[in-house]
């Protein structure tokens, strides 16, 4: 039986990992070791970064709405209560940006509902 050799496939490999690791500082970009350990821990930190920004994200604009419904004099439960019992189909992110930039715009919304 022949041997088998393994350079073009584990090279490919370890370059993979190694063109990830541009940018890292000492043996972090150039030992393939280092360099992965560095990466999975990064890409995982990334892949839980993406949902806690989308949590973020959903939080600022309940507080903006919120915000601006305590201005009309009621509070963030009721106006998406109202909301939803007229059938209104606007987001939370599409309301947090009318409530920040065009706050008529906002009193509008909430007087065709209330």
């Amino acid at each position: 039986m022949s041997r088998v050799r393994r350079g073009f496939k584990a090279r490919q490999r370890r370059n993979k990992i190694l063109k990830l690791a541009k940018g890292y500082q000492f043996d972090r970009r150039t030992k393939f070791w280092h360099a992965s350990e560095t990466v999975r821990r990064a890409l995982h930190y990334s892949y839980i970064s993406r949902r806690l920004l989308k949590r973020d994200m959903r939080k600022l604009w309940v507080i903006r709405i919120g915000a601006a419904a305590k201005q009309l004099g009621t509070s963030y439960s009721r106006f998406m209560g109202l909301l939803k019992s007229k059938n209104v189909k606007l987001n939370r992110k599409m309301l947090a940006d009318i409530a920040a930039r065009d706050p008529k715009g906002f009193g509008i919304i909430y007087n065709s509902v209330k």
